[in-house]
């Protein structure tokens, strides 16, 4: 064995001279050398985005640029720190007064110094609470503004306005944003705590006293808890002794020295797993004595000490036997009696136990059946109610004990007992109990107990007096193992003899005992002190004796023989049991013992401690010389058939039983066979068991069931506490697994290592064949390899089971020696070799734990730099050159299995990928970092872009590769890293770029383009040499968001995310807030900007479709420039939260780069990319718009979350980019998004305070309000970043010949920026800037097109009518500027004037915030402006301001009184087209108004009217654009539009004072223009097409088609066809239009509305009820409740006889009426439901009043309504301007009614397809025996006799025609049903035949009958008539 170790390194020698030369030299082969080359190309070659360019040396481009800048925060962007490492040491804390036998280790924690930690983000608020920007108390209201009438110079404005800018600004704009999204930040790691011991919940049991009815002989107690659910026990046994001094004086022989330890009275248990079944048994024993327990039970059942006369000579005589036998038989014991405490019972607040207070002396008292009645509805407890830590002290008083039984002593039968007393039916409630008193009080244990003992009887911190009775702690043996670290050492050993067989035996052996001792040796001296005592007596024994049954061969036992075994074990060591029969009766020449039996158990086995159970022969003799090292065997044994059962267990400080102490035992073995001791494995892990044996220093072992974390400490800017995967079996930990341990099995079972090798080599061994490693003792050449298998394996395991904490590392030495002590290696050196040249199952088992490899390797090398002082020394000079090739040849062969196997094992993938992230992490802390550099470049070659062409699944390697990324640029000196300082070199040749590519020549700059300034924002070759790490990032999101890449929604997410996290990093950090330090951290993000502007078309569209823009308000701005980039796209390619995301990072580079940069960049770009920009500035100002705090309490934050979280887990599972197995995982470990709220994207300011609510209405005000001051304070951040750079912009562009249309963009971003919520503080920045872009180029207003004009107007004016002082006194300012700047270019502001006029008309009309109130303050501001200005006083300028103040306010007074009736719709439009009737001579106002209007039914849906508002305003702007020019394509006026609707002709503009289009201000509206007549028809088709009157887009877009042929628009005409296309296919869809009614208003209260009556046109399906119950309501609250009175008939209404203190409402129903001529041409419904204007409604009445009468009594009254103007029109109620009445005589009626009839059957016979259903139930109400005496009663009232009166004659001859027409009706209705029933229906039908036949036999004489007088001549009328309705002499009324 001596040979060994040269041997193995000989086999090392030889791998390293041949393989692992070989793989270096294909290293540098293939990827250069890992030394840096220092020769570089004269010039850059293009390098495309695909691939990685070749870094700088960093080291020597360091050591060749020393840093220049002076000491402060600009140099720490220069250079690490002197004092980046840094090796803290930690004593580790000792809970006991003395150490444990295993002397403590102590923890090494390798970390970063906490001084340079960047600030995390959770401890950094999202802005200030109290922001200034919202603080109005000091502010003074409408001040002016001293500057406004000051002439200053532009270029003094500009730097005034700059520095005001800058003033209060947030310096950390993503401190206002959303931290970055947990789920992504695969970089993020929690520091391990320091481990601690395990400590479950804790109640502390008290035993106060034990009292029997007779006192003859010591009892001792022990406690312990069970688990019945479980079946196992959970705690050690505790023994406790309540005798009086008299008992124990009995036993005082046997036990002359008591130790104070075994007098503790109260113990602690600890209960790691809480369950309802838990039980606390007690147990009672007494010296053996003769008799079976009944027998000796029956005493302490019968007798009483009250009867102590009746018994005295009995009590005597059981003293004296008592007396005699702990004399005689004290060190033996016998089983008494025992009972069971419920736990449940005392710790729920509704158990049979009743409980005091914790300072109560009360005591309750009970027998254990009553509690147990009183305890059954606690039975089905869940273990949520098992809580021991907060239950209220309880103290008992158990009364009843069961006796034991001789035969019922085992475990099983426990359980057994424990179930039955849980259940109603208890069969121990029948038994005969024991009657006793014991007194223990349990409860809560306190947090530090005094006086208190470990398990091992080491005092318990703090232990003032070690004279006070102490308190143990007893130890828990958890349910299920428990994996956690240990810091304590334990080494204990548990036995329990079980049972023994001597039935075979002859011979007296009936009592048996069993003696137990842990023997060093087979001498009988070599039993060691080692066994607890239990309770008064000694602290250690020799030996432990069983219980004895009395006359039982084969007793069973509950005996607990607990030891402290000695840390070195040899094979020697072995338990010795020696079987012994007690003679109970004195007798002579019997011993007290006599031994029959022994057997043994050796204690290590293959270098094991053996564990478990046994079954073990006994032998009759003596154990044989060397029997120690023997297992007990039958073939040399005399063991006559008799056996024992043993079980045993280990409890040290993994408590547990794997294997893997032998693993650590065997390769430590190897490791250190010869040299130095220390240099041991254990050295570079952390906590990991060994059982101490000679040389090996032991330490304590952490285990943590499948917890992985990251170890090294990272920057605390970068922590959140997130865990890689949640431990399953931690119970402190709130998920438990189902069965983690059978996982552990399995892991263990699966290794591949030779299992032919058993535990044992008897059938008996416990557990049968496991794992052990066969050892070769003969075999040298392969040592090493299978020494480093095994490495692998047992960490393979580890895995499982071991979190490796980085604060417990103990490293005492860094070397391996071989037997020539000159020849050392450094682990890490070893490690790295071995890895490199490994192969097959090693290889394999390597990558399983490669992050556990990784780390060990790091702090290796770390330590081994601190230990030798090199880490001084240059960087290349720290490690030899043969281990950086191997590191190079393992990240190499690493990155290619990562390439190779993405899409067979995805999540062993991931796990490897980010170990190797965060490796090369760490080696940029400790090794050359452009060597680093390279191997991230590797990495990049084999998991190179190229390979997503023939990829199985592309987007699964390129998100491998961003959490590679990510990672690696999480280092705390990435920003270092990255060279912010260095200033980049020209390339010779330029390299394509994301900007230049598509750029064109600059057309600002007359110089040649700065080639260094182009590059520093594009991703050249020179850039990303020089900013390796952020050109990465970037040129993956340049990749990633390409239109036609492969991107897909968690690759966007996953990308911008990594982005958005650097940068918040950099925000947070306090190394990094000065300004000039951010803006070289700008540098590095550059072409981020032009990466955002190429992206600008598949960003989320914030500003909305222009479509669903109401008409009147202006188009979106960005659509005006660079061509409407989201126009014409179907949807964006990024979701709103990324695009989100991706803009704040644009803007914090807009924020910190530099401005001149900045200048200088733009100067070279062209209009197209300018006004780019200029959209991506209006994107940010719509997305980072503020929404409010009714927005933020409306929105659950999370919804969206989860809607795009669910979309990608969709898109994933599509495109393959997750398996099951793995989102399994991802479920199990919790780092799936749980929402629920839901959640539930964007929670905003802390995600663990938000993330669990359900839904907002639960969140806290304060947090609302705090929220809502965060989004404000992000909202005006953003909008003045937008506003810095729309500066440089105009700066820029000054003094281009082609400013103007990047001036117009300008403009345009200003102006949407005022439309939005915008704060105080930022409109008065915006205010400023628009005053001196005004200023500086007047002309972009007053000589260009107006709509500018009339846009900034509207938003001035907007802003005067704010309720903020401060925003209206800029506003003002503003807008009396505008019209100072418009009067002084043409001696008149005409133009402002209008547009002011227009605007504010707008306002009015359309705004529901609008306050005329300030706006009046706004307007005397105005005023006091034009009267201040001195040098415009004598000009007519005043007075013209004066003019148009009073102008606007009459529009203002009009608006009051609209706000009046801002809750009655029709009254509030009446008032619009009242104000828009009075500007008809006014073109820009009424159309104004009519848009307006528009607004407001398009608000109320009334979408008809809507379309009518827009025809007319088109219909104006027609008649003007005819005015102008004639067009032959555009419409003539309004006449073209006549044929949509009747009511336009009203625009026409023929009157003498309509205005000329020519004159200035007049018409310059942009509607007045062909493409805003195009898009006013546009809108009006859309509205009608949501009116559902498709027929009438037609009649539009006839009159848009030859517009649009014109210019030969061929799009849009496609457009239109298609529209036209799907109207017409809607023509047939089932409609409903209008339903009307006639509304009467009488009563003064009314004032004009009084006798006013009106057609109202409600929504389709409106009930009478409805509308009369809305007016009633309405005008109830305006009037009163009493004062408003509906009219229920329709009779005409006689004002005379109301009240004329109340208000009447006469509401009826009311249908269109056509004539006869009319019907003709209305065919459809749409014809009859369009272009209305008539109505009829009837009224029956009687000529006494009644309503209805007999048939020869009913009259029927029709009214005829005509209203003023057609519905649809632009109002929803129209006046009526005449009414007619028309009263049909009672003949009439018959005649009106049968006529119906008629109709109805001729439609149902005739109906296409026949309805049998329909027509059934039409005849059968026309010709079935109960209805049929209806018509048969008419014609015998009306036909039966000639009428007297010859003006009836006509009258009855067409009633008795109609009967003829009726009865013909009925047969083809009947000949039709006769075709369409069944055989069923055959009867049914032929009743409805004899039903007819008897109706027509009964109408035959009446119809026959002819009226002679008809059919003479009659004479000529004497007068003309004008309708037919007067010769048939009806009554007419005509009102007019």
């Amino acid at each position: 064995m001596a040979t060994l170790p040269s041997e193995r390194r000989a086999f090392a020698h030889k791998i390293n001279r041949t393989v692992a030369s070989e793989v270096r030299k294909q290293v540098s082969r293939e990827y250069g050398s890992p030394q840096l080359s220092k020769k570089r190309a004269g010039a850059h070659q293009p390098v495309p985005l695909t691939e990685v360019v070749e870094p700088v040396d960093y080291e020597e481009y360091v050591s060749s640029h020393p840093p220049g800048a002076e000491p402060g925060p600009l140099r720490q962007l220069l250079e690490f720190p002197s004092d980046d490492l840094e090796l803290l040491l930690q004593e580790r804390e000792c809970a006991t007064i003395e150490p444990p036998a295993c002397p403590n280790a102590e923890f090494c924690l390798w970390q970063d110094d906490s001084k340079r930690h960047s600030v995390s983000l959770d401890d950094t608020p999202r802005g200030s609470w109290a922001s200034s920007i919202f603080d109005l108390k000091n502010s003074t209201p409408d001040a002016l503004l001293p500057s406004v009438l000051e002439r200053t110079a532009a270029e003094d404005m500009d730097r005034r306005n700059t520095e005001n800018r800058q003033q209060c600004r947030h310096t950390d704009l993503l401190g206002l944003y959303p931290a970055p999204d947990e789920d992504e930040a695969v970089e993020r790691c929690a520091i391990p705590e320091v481990p601690n011991e395990h400590s479950g919940q804790r109640i502390m049991v008290k035993c106060l006293s034990l009292k029997f009815e007779i006192e003859i002989e010591p009892i001792f107690g022990s406690l312990a808890l069970y688990d019945v659910r479980e079946k196992k026990k959970i705690s050690e046994d505790f023994h406790f002794d309540l005798n009086s001094d008299q008992m124990k004086s009995l036993l005082r022989p046997h036990s002359p020295h008591v130790a104070i330890s075994t007098l503790a009275r109260s113990a602690i248990f600890s209960i790691t797993y809480p369950s309802p079944d838990i039980f606390l048994v007690i147990k009672l024993e007494k010296v053996l004595q003769q008799g079976d327990i009944g027998e000796c039970c029956e005493p302490y059942m019968v007798m009483k000490e009250s009867d102590s006369t009746k018994h005295k000579e009995k009590l005597e005589k059981l003293r004296t036997q008592a007396e005699q036998m702990c004399t005689r038989l004290g060190r033996f014991r016998m089983p008494f009696a025992w009972t069971a405490i419920h736990l449940l019972n005392i710790v729920s607040s509704v158990g049979g136990l009743d409980r005091s207070d914790s300072d109560s002396d009360t005591e309750r008292k009970g027998t254990w059946n009553e509690r147990k009645k009183k305890g059954f509805e606690r039975m089905s407890v869940g273990e949520d109610m098992c809580n021991f830590t907060n239950f209220r002290p309880a103290t008992l008083t158990v009364t009843n004990f069961f006796k034991q039984e001789g035969d019922r002593l085992s475990d099983e039968d426990l359980y057994k007992f424990l179930a039955d007393m849980r259940r109603p039916s208890s069969v121990l409630r029948r038994l005969r109990p024991v009657t006793a008193q014991l007194k223990i009080d349990i409860s809560p244990a306190p947090e530090a107990p005094h006086y208190c003992l470990s398990p091992e009887l080491l005092h318990v911190k703090p232990y003032p007096d070690p004279r006070v009775r102490p308190t143990k702690e007893v130890l828990e043996f958890p349910a299920r193992y428990v994996y956690t670290p240990h810091t304590t050492y334990r080494n204990m050993l548990y036995v329990y003899p079980q049972s023994v067989n001597f039935n075979s035996r002859q011979g007296s052996v009936r009592n048996i005992a069993v003696k137990v001792q842990f023997m060093a040796g087979e001498d009988p001296s070599q039993a060691m002190p080692v066994i607890f005592g239990k309770s008064s007596c000694a602290e250690f024994y020799k030996e432990a004796y069983t219980q004895v049954i009395y006359h039982n061969k084969s007793p069973e036992f509950y005996e607990e023989v607990k030891m402290k075994i000695p840390a070195n074990l040899t094979d020697n060591h072995h338990l010795l049991f020696t079987f012994y029969h007690i003679s109970c009766q004195p007798k002579q020449n019997t011993p007290l013992e006599t031994p029959v039996g022994y057997t043994w158990i050796p204690l290590m086995q293959h270098g094991r401690l053996r564990t478990g159970s046994f079954s073990l022969p006994v032998s009759v003799e003596k154990p044989p010389p060397s029997y120690s090292v023997l297992t007990p065997d039958l073939r040399y044994m005399d063991t006559r058939v008799v056996s024992v059962q043993i079980k045993s267990q280990q409890r040290d400080a993994a408590d547990t039983e794997t294997a893997y102490v032998v693993y650590i035992q065997l390769i430590l073995s190897k490791m250190a066979l010869q040299g130095d001791q220390n240099g041991y494995l254990c050295s570079y892990t952390e906590c990991i068991p060994l059982s101490p044996s000679v040389g090996l220093a032991s330490y304590d072992l952490p285990i943590q069931y499948a917890t992985l974390s990251r170890a090294t400490a990272r920057p605390s800017s970068l922590l959140l506490s997130r865990s890689k995967s949640i431990s399953n079996s931690n119970p402190d930990l709130a998920s438990t697994p189902a069965t983690p341990d059978e996982e552990v099995q399995r892991i263990i079972g699966s290794k591949g290592i030779d299992r032919s090798h058993s535990w044992v080599n008897s059938a008996y061994a416990p557990g049968g064949s496991r794992a052990v490693l066969r050892r070769n003792p003969n075999s040298s050449c392969e040592l090493k390899q299978v020494h480093f298998i095994l490495f692998m394996h047992t960490y393979h395991y580890y895995f499982k089971v071991i979190c490796l904490h980085c604060a417990c590392v103990c490293l005492c030495s860094l070397c391996i020696f071989c037997k020539n002590a000159l020849c050392v290696q450094l682990l890490h050196e070893e490690l790295a070799l071995q890895w490199v040249v490994s192969s097959s199952t090693v290889r394999e088992a390597s990558l399983q734990q490669a992050w556990f490899f990784f780390q060990l390797m790091v702090k290796s090398m770390s330590h081994h730099l601190f230990l030798s002082s090199r880490l001084d020394m240059p960087r290349r000079q720290r490690f030899p050159d043969r281990f950086v090739d191997d590191i190079a040849a393992l990240v190499c062969a690493i990155s290619a299995d990562i390439a190779s196997r993405y899409h067979k094992d995805v999540e062993l993938v991931e796990r490897l990928n980010n170990s190797l992230a965060f490796f090369l992490n760490d080696l940029l802390s400790l090794m050359d970092r452009g060597f680093v550099f390279n191997l991230v470049r590797s990495y990049y070659k084999q998991v190179h872009i190229n390979k997503l062409h023939t990829a199985q699944n592309p987007s699964s390697l390129t998100a491998l590769r961003m959490d590679f990324i990510r990672i690696v640029c999480s280092h705390e000196h990435y920003v270092t890293l990255n060279l912010p300082c260095a200033t980049l070199s020209p390339p010779a040749s330029p390299s394509p770029s994301t900007s230049s590519t598509t750029s064109q020549s600059s057309a600002f700059s007359s110089h040649v383009l700065d080639q260094g300034v182009v590059s520093m924002f594009e991703l050249s070759v020179p850039f990303r040499q020089q900013h390796f790490l952020s050109g990465l990032l970037l040129a993956e999101l340049s990749l990633i968001l390409e239109p036609d890449g492969e991107g897909v929604f968690f690759l966007h997410k996953k990308t911008i995310s990594a982005l958005h996290s650097l940068l918040c990093s950099h925000d947070a950090d306090p190394r990094y807030t000065d300004p000039q330090v951010r803006s070289h951290i700008a540098q590095l993000y550059l072409p981020l900007i032009p990466i955002v502007m190429e992206t600008l078309a598949q960003l989320h569209d914030f500003t909305g479709n222009w479509l669903t823009t109401p008409p009147f308000q202006s188009q979106p701005l960005h659509s005006a420039f660079s061509g409407d980039v989201f126009a014409g796209r179907q949807c964006s390619t990024l979701s709103a939260e990324c695009s989100r995301m991706l803009l704040v990072c644009f803007l914090w580079v807009l924020k910190n780069a530099d401005a001149g940069l900045l200048e200088r960049w733009v100067s070279d770009l062209s209009v197209p990319q300018i006004n780019r920009l200029l959209d991506l500035l209006h994107l940010c100002l719509s997305c980072f718009e503020y929404k409010g705090k009714k927005a933020l309490q409306r929105i659950n934050s999370l919804t969206f979350k989860k809607s795009q979280d669910m979309k990608a887990r969709l898109e994933e599972a599509i495109l393959g980019t997750i398996g099951a197995r793995q989102e399994m995982v991802r479920r199990c470990r919790g780092t799936t998004e749980r929402s629920p709220y839901g959640g539930q994207e964007n929670v905003r300011w802390r995600k663990n305070v938000t993330h669990w609510r359900q839904n907002a209405d639960r969140v806290d005000k304060s947090e609302v309000e705090q929220e809502s001051v965060v989004d404000g304070n992000l909202a005006t951040e953003a909008a003045l970043i937008a506003l810095d750079t729309l500066e440089i912009i105009v700066k820029t562009v000054v003094m281009s010949e082609l400013k103007e249309s990047v001036l117009v963009g300008v403009l345009r971003v200003l102006l949407h920026s005022m439309a939005g919520n915008q704060s105080a503080l930022f409109l008065q920045h915006c205010f400023s800037t628009q005053r001196a872009l005004v200023y500086k180029f007047p002309e972009m207003l007053f000589e260009e097109d107006t709509e500018l004009c009339a846009d900034l107007c509207l938003r001035l004016l907007r802003h005067c009518s704010s309720s903020v002082s401060s925003v209206r006194s800029h506003a003002s300012a503003s807008l009396y500027l505008l019209m100072r700047q418009n009067f002084e270019i043409g001696n008149n502001f005409a133009r402002v004037k209008m547009q002011v006029t227009m605007s504010l008309s707008s306002l009015v009309g359309t705004s529901t915030k609008f306050n005329e109130e300030h706006l009046r303050r706004s307007l005397k501001t105005i005023l006091t402006y034009a009267e201040d200005d001195l040098e415009l006083r004598d000009s007519p300028f005043p007075e013209q301001v004066q003019d148009l103040v009073f102008n606007l306010h009459m529009i203002l007074t009009d608006t009051v009184k609209m706000k009046e009736h801002q809750q009655d719709p029709e009254m509030l439009i009446d008032l619009m087209y009242r104000i828009a009737k009075g500007y008809q001579n006014s073109p820009d106002l009424r159309l104004t108004w009519l848009q307006n209007m528009a607004g407001k039914h398009s608000e109320r849906g009334n979408h008809a009217e809507a379309a009518h508002c827009l025809v007319h305003s088109a219909a104006l702007v027609a008649e003007y654009l005819n005015m102008l020019e004639d067009c032959r394509y555009l419409p003539i006026g309004c006449v073209s539009f006549q044929s949509i609707s009747s009511n336009v002709l009203e625009e026409s503009a023929v009157s003498d004072d309509i205005l000329s289009p020519e004159e200035e201000g007049i018409c310059s509206g942009k509607y007045f223009s062909e493409s805003g007549l195009v898009g006013l028809l546009e809108h009006a088709a859309a509205s009608f097409n949501m009116a559902a009157m498709y027929e009438a887009i037609n009649e539009v877009y006839k009159i848009l088609c030859p517009i649009h042929e014109a210019n030969r628009d061929f799009k849009k005409l496609a457009s239109v066809h298609g529209k036209l296309q799907d109207a017409f296919n809607k023509v047939y869809n089932q409609r409903m239009f209008g339903t009307y009614f006639r509304v009467g208003f009488y009563g003064c209260r009314f004032g004009d509305l009084d006798e006013q009556e009106f057609v109202y046109k409600e929504p389709s399906i409106t009930k009478l009820a409805e509308i009369s119950h809305r007016l009633e309501e309405f005008y109830a609250e305006r009037f009163g409740d009493d004062m408003v009175v509906i009219i229920k008939d329709s009779n005409p209404v006689d004002k005379n006889k109301l009240d004329p203190n109340k208000a009447y409402l006469q509401i009826t129903y009311v249908e269109p009426f056509f004539d006869t001529y009319e019907l003709k041409e209305r065919i459809t419904y749409f014809d009859k439901n369009y272009n209305l204007r008539t109505f009829m409604y009837c009224t029956p009445f009687t000529l006494d009043g009644r309503a209805h009468g007999d048939l020869h009594e009913q009259y029927k009254r029709k009214t005829f309504l005509t209203t003023s103007h057609a519905f649809p029109y632009i109002k929803t109620r129209i006046n009526v301007i005449h009414k007619e009445e028309i009263i049909l005589m009672p003949m009439e009626v018959a005649i009106e009614d049968m006529q119906k009839k008629t109709q109805e059957l001729a439609f149902a016979t005739h109906q296409d397809p026949a309805d049998p259903k329909m027509l059934q139930m039409v005849l059968q109400g026309c010709v079935g025996t109960t209805v049929n005496q209806g018509p048969l009663e008419v014609a015998q009232v009306f036909l039966s006799e000639i009428p007297e009166d010859p003006k009836l004659f006509r009258h009855h001859n067409k009633l008795r025609l109609c009967f003829k027409d009726f009865t013909k009706r009925c047969e083809d209705a009947l000949r039709k049903n006769k075709s369409l029933i069944g055989p069923d229906q055959k009867e049914y039908h032929r009743e409805l035949e004899r039903n007819y036949t008897k109706l027509r036999e009964a109408l035959f004489p009446l119809i026959n009958r002819k009226i002679p007088q008809l059919y003479r001549p009659l004479p000529l009328p004497t007068t003309p008539t004008q309708r037919n309705s007067l010769s048939r002499s009806s009554f007419r009324r005509v009102d007019c």
